[in-house]
């Protein structure tokens, strides 16, 4: 409590605490919403330089409330721009007909067989010999260049690139194109 004596405003901060979220709850129609409110008000009065000097603030409860209104619409300023965002994103990303949204994804048996061609590029992967399984991992999943697959698996550029080319040959032969 010495650091509420030395901060006046954290003293009445502390006196009208309940207050604040009764009066911010009505507002902001949630408890939650309020007493984070109430908190962020804390959090910046906490911040203030103590000036020992009382007179900075002529009406200290006053104060208080019009911070946490600023804050209040900050925070609904900030909502309505991340839903416009959102908003914007989901039109942008969302095909529609006569104003309802089209499913955009892919047919039924479509799906089933982009699955089973899955299974069978995966199938051909665990039947190939572990060089050239690794190189393949190195190369097509990890992202790594011939170089760096080169240097990971410690072989020549040579060798990963014969490797990368027989793991194609073998995946487009049991797959086709």
């Amino acid at each position: 409590m010495d650091d509420v004596e030395g901060h006046p405003l954290l003293a009445v901060y502390l006196a009208r605490r309940e207050e604040l979220v009764r009066y911010f709850r009505i507002r902001l129609r949630s408890a939650e919403a309020a007493e984070d409110l109430v908190q962020d008000i804390y959090l910046k009065i906490a911040a203030r330089p103590v000036t020992g000097a009382p007179e900075e603030i002529g009406n200290p409860g006053a104060y208080l409330y019009r911070l946490g209104s600023n804050l209040m619409l900050d925070r609904i300023k900030q909502q309505r721009r991340a839903d416009r965002r959102h908003a914007e994103w989901q039109d942008s990303e969302t095909m529609s007909a006569g104003g309802e949204p089209v499913d955009q994804a892919p047919p039924a048996d479509e799906a089933v067989a982009a699955r089973q061609r899955l299974d069978q590029i995966l199938e051909t992967v665990g039947a190939m010999s572990p060089s050239v399984r690794e190189a393949f991992r190195l190369h097509k999943l990890e992202g790594l260049s011939h170089a760096e697959t080169a240097r990971a698996m410690g072989v020549s550029r040579s060798s990963v690139e014969k490797h990368i080319m027989a793991s194609l040959r073998q995946i487009l032969k049991r797959i086709g194109r």
